[in-house]
């Protein structure tokens, strides 16, 4: 597994070795060891999860107050661009985030540790996404940030507005929101 920093040290873009040939493709979607050995890291993820979103439909983006939830990101059909932003207040990347593009086709992931808020966008006609999550779906403690708060300033690619729930579209902007120590 090849590991890839982003602007923020602490979110982690990893590559597994695939073995391909003519009849398609082979490769450990996770293993906890080899996702020891590459980041240093030794999580146990409680929940698997799995979403189907069309074209331009943003979701995000989200995280629980408690139960906080560290996400191990990868797409299984199709393209998003992935983001996580930094919630915890004593972080010398309070306020930032960091994105990546996310296919198919490449097979890398995204770590997100616990603390951040993470969203996404779909890119093509239909992706579907399979997160790992560290800790167990809570909604009393579910937040949601605000997508396109200016103090973030993410540059969200989209084409037109994006497709949202009323959850999502109501989020709280940074300077509101509810925040790690």
């Amino acid at each position: 597994m090849r590991l890839e920093r982003t602007s923020i040290a602490d979110v982690l873009i990893l590559e597994p070795e695939v073995f391909g040939d003519a009849r398609g493709f082979f490769f450990e979607s996770y293993n906890r060891r080899s996702f020891a050995a590459a980041t240093g890291l030794d999580v146990e993820f409680v929940q698997d999860n799995h979403s189907r979103s069309a074209r331009n439909v943003l979701r995000g983006l989200h995280y629980q107050v408690r139960q906080a939830q560290g996400k191990l990101v990868r797409v299984a059909a199709g393209e998003i661009w992935d983001v996580a932003v930094d919630l915890r207040r004593g972080s010398p990347s309070f306020g930032r985030w960091a994105g990546t593009r996310l296919d198919a086709a490449s097979h890398r992931m995204l770590w997100i540790p616990p603390g951040f808020a993470h969203g996404f966008v779909a890119l093509s006609e239909q992706a579907e996404v399979l997160y790992k999550a560290t800790d167990f779906y809570a909604p009393e403690h579910e937040r949601t940030l605000l997508w396109n708060d200016p103090a973030i300033g993410i540059p969200w690619p989209l084409e037109g507005a994006p497709v949202m729930t009323d959850k999502d579209r109501r989020g709280v902007p940074l300077a509101g929101a509810d925040l790690f120590d």
